[in-house]
């Protein structure tokens, strides 16, 4: 049913029927409200036996339209007196209820005039009692409406969406913002844009995009902030592909972008792991009239070198220097981080002695870290102590993470007793180890096998140290897993939401693989399904580890479902995945979705593994399909074409398939003129076993033919 509305000067809005005697007068006369209000009866009070602040009136002591009317005289006189705040119009919300309130406003509004009225709004919508009654709003609007005011009528529509947005009723708002239209209040693009902005702090990322489409049809053409409102929740939502086709309208239409905006996509396209596309969306923006500054940069910098795509970072580099922007240290730091990481660590280090030897720019903390988690990664632990030693020189006081780094480095190479000496050292500096440098210190130990001090590390640190994070019950759930101690692992993993941890899908995916491994793939499923619940994206190996289970259980049409599913979830399945399915299919003797699972992975420029090609060419070998497996075969380069015929040559020869092993035999001479003595041993004994003289003695043969032609090719040259 539609909504009607009521004009608040209607008996059924306003309070008893002398009001609206009361305002035909005023109306007539032209007077000011404030003083056609001043003739009603003030109420009056004995001056003793009462507080000095006695002068709250209630319901009870006054009638409805006294009420009104007092309200109205002190608003009218506050704003007189320049107070449009009405912080000195001693105005108790006690005093009115919500009814009362909608028509103090409409009265002021008809008499005094909306910038008075606004004033009353913007007081009433700061009381609890009033900020959430929708016919406030409506009435509000009306009257302003009446006045032909439309810009304060649209003021006040969003005022409604943010007050009702705080307590969960923005779609309430929104509708009733909609449903003003019918009474001349027309939706327009700044009103559209608030709601978008409430929307998208709410994280309502689903009505934000719903919105977005529909303005055209409600007669409002989006402009510059409502595609980066929009742009913006997307990205907080990782909705990447929403994004790019924004941009692109964007482009289209030839509207302009912010840098904050600038500086928000690229991080979203970072930690949507899209930074692939990152280049093309800056450049994108860059069209679209953004003169990019040196924070755009940073986190174009940034990006780049998370992924390892260091070159394209000094090449953005290149750019921002082209454009007379000055790097910060931050973003050589970001740099010097970046080349660490993919093992230039002495070009890294080149770069860091330009930042000590230059005027402009001196190293930091975080830059000394980052070298010295450069030559960690190496173990290269003197070069990273010398680093420390050369920053304390400088004046630097290493942080926590500075020393973390240094212990797990140590961790690392094994060495226990220095990193157990830098946690003393951090705790005598003021500088008490963090989560961090716990997990380190653990997974050393559990690395170690010494299991006993691992779990009285962890006690002194739910004792007295920090509280353990995801990535500590992490690591004690993996090495339970480890040990198939699947139970305990459980036990963590609940006690890990009750230290309010959010499980991670690396979380997620230890436990499935462990389920997959026991043949728990009921469980898998779950645990899957809860994920997914999460919003957590599977990763490869979860894939994987549900495919190799239901392969094991030999229930390879659900494994063909999760290898889909891979696909639409943006995984790339690796040869470990396609070996997998591949071991599946030849157990439930499906070869021919075998061999075409196993076309595809090579034309991908997946190379398969040993396993993977043995089992399918055996398989086949064993149903006489030997084209098909010589098939397999000649997909493989010459080394790997030699070292499996050799496998499956013995593989047949102890199955007693000596037809197929001779005719494998037989191809691997043609090929390879070094004879595998091992593969030659194993297919005459299985002959000799079988009986099978003639077959040996035929291989034997040729064996030594081909060795008098080769020892004649020989002398031949010698001569």
């Amino acid at each position: 049913m539609p909504f009607s509305l009521r004009s608040p000067s209607s008996p059924s809005v306003t309070s008893p029927p002398h009001l609206l005697a009361l305002l035909t007068r005023v109306r007539r006369r032209g007077r000011p409200l404030c003083t056609a209000f001043s003739h009603l009866p003030a109420p009056s009070y004995p001056t003793t036996g009462f507080p000095a602040n006695f002068c709250q009136v209630s319901d009870a002591a006054e009638s409805s339209g006294d009420v009104v009317g007092r309200i109205c005289r002190l608003v009218c006189d506050s704003c007189e007196a320049g107070d449009w705040k009405l912080r000195r119009a001693r105005i108790d919300a006690r005093d009115l209820r919500a009814e009362q309130a909608a028509t103090v406003f409409a009265m002021i509004a008809d008499e005094e005039g909306s910038v008075a009225a606004m004033s009353f709004f913007h007081w009433a919508v700061s009381q609890k009692e009033f900020r959430h009654f929708l016919r406030l709003y409506i009435t509000a609007a009306s009257a302003l409406l009446r006045r032909a005011n439309f810009d304060k009528a649209q003021e006040v529509m969003r005022c409604m969406v943010t007050s009702f947005a705080e307590v969960g009723r923005l779609k309430q708002a929104v509708d009733m913002v909609f449903e003003m239209r019918n009474q001349g209040l027309r939706l327009n693009v700044h009103t559209a844009n608030w709601i978008l902005s409430v929307a998208a702090e709410m994280g309502a990322t689903d009505f934000v995009e719903q919105l977005f489409g529909k303005m055209p049809t409600y007669g409002v053409s989006p402009d510059a902030c409502s595609y980066r409102t929009t742009i913006v929740a997307c990205c907080r939502a990782g909705r990447i592909t929403s994004v790019e086709k924004l941009l692109k309208e964007m482009i289209d239409r030839g509207l302009t972008i912010d840098n904050v905006t600038c500086t928000v996509v690229i991080d979203a396209l970072s930690e949507a792991n899209r930074s692939g596309t990152v280049i093309c969306a800056f450049e994108k923006m860059i069209d679209l009239g953004l003169h990019p500054n040196v924070i755009n940069y940073s986190s174009l910098i940034n990006c780049l070198c998370k992924r390892g795509s260091v070159k394209q970072a000094f090449q953005a580099l290149e750019q921002m220097t082209r454009r007379g922007l000055k790097p910060n240290v931050f973003i050589h730091t970001t740099l010097i981080d970046g080349l660490c990481k993919i093992g230039w660590t002495e070009r890294a280090f080149r770069l860091f002695l330009k930042l000590v030897r230059s005027d402009n720019y001196k190293p930091n903390v975080f830059t000394y870290t980052a070298m010295i988690g450069g030559y960690c990664k190496e173990d290269k632990m003197n070069r990273a102590e010398m680093l420390l030693g050369r920053m304390r020189e400088q004046g630097l006081a290493p942080n926590a993470s500075t020393y973390t780094t240094l212990i797990n480095g140590y961790c690392k190479a094994g060495d226990l007793a220095r990193s157990y000496e830098l946690m003393g050292q951090m705790t005598a500096e003021g500088c008490p180890p963090n989560i961090c440098t716990y997990n380190a210190v653990l997974n050393c130990l559990f690395r170690k096998g010494r299991e006993g001090d691992a779990y009285r590390l962890l006690h002194t640190c739910f004792r007295y140290g920090p509280l353990p994070d995801r990535a500590t019950f992490t690591v004690l759930i993996s090495e339970l897993c480890k040990q198939g101690d699947t139970s305990r692992a459980l036990d963590f993993f609940h006690l890990m939401e009750k230290f309010g941890c959010q499980p991670d899908m690396h979380t997620y995916t230890t436990l499935i693989s462990s389920f997959c491994r026991q043949r728990r793939m009921e469980d898998g499923e779950r645990f899957l399904h809860e994920a997914l619940k999460l919003g957590l994206v599977p990763k490869k190996q979860t894939f994987t580890s549900m495919i190799s289970g239901y392969c094991r259980d030999g229930k390879v049409d659900l494994a063909m479902e999760i290898f889909e599913k891979m696909a639409i979830n943006g995984c790339v399945a690796d040869s470990v995945t396609y070996g997998a399915l591949i071991s599946g299919l030849c157990k439930e003797s499906k070869l021919e979705e075998a061999q075409a699972l196993y076309r595809a992975m090579v034309d991908r420029g997946l190379c398969p593994c040993e396993v993977t090609r043995v089992t399918l060419a055996y398989e086949l070998c064993m149903k006489d399909e030997i084209s098909g497996a010589l098939a397999i075969l000649d997909m493989l380069d010459g080394k790997l074409w030699v070292r499996t015929a050799n496998i499956l040559v013995r593989k047949l020869s102890s199955e007693g398939k000596l037809a197929q092993a001779a005719f494998f035999f037989h191809k691997l001479l043609d090929k390879d003129h070094d004879l595998d003595y091992i593969t030659y041993a194993g297919f005459v004994n299985a002959c000799y076993d079988d009986s099978k003289y003639s077959v040996a003695s035929a291989l034997t043969e040729r064996i030594s033919s081909k060795i008098r032609n080769s020892a004649s090719e020989v002398t031949n040259e010698v001569l």
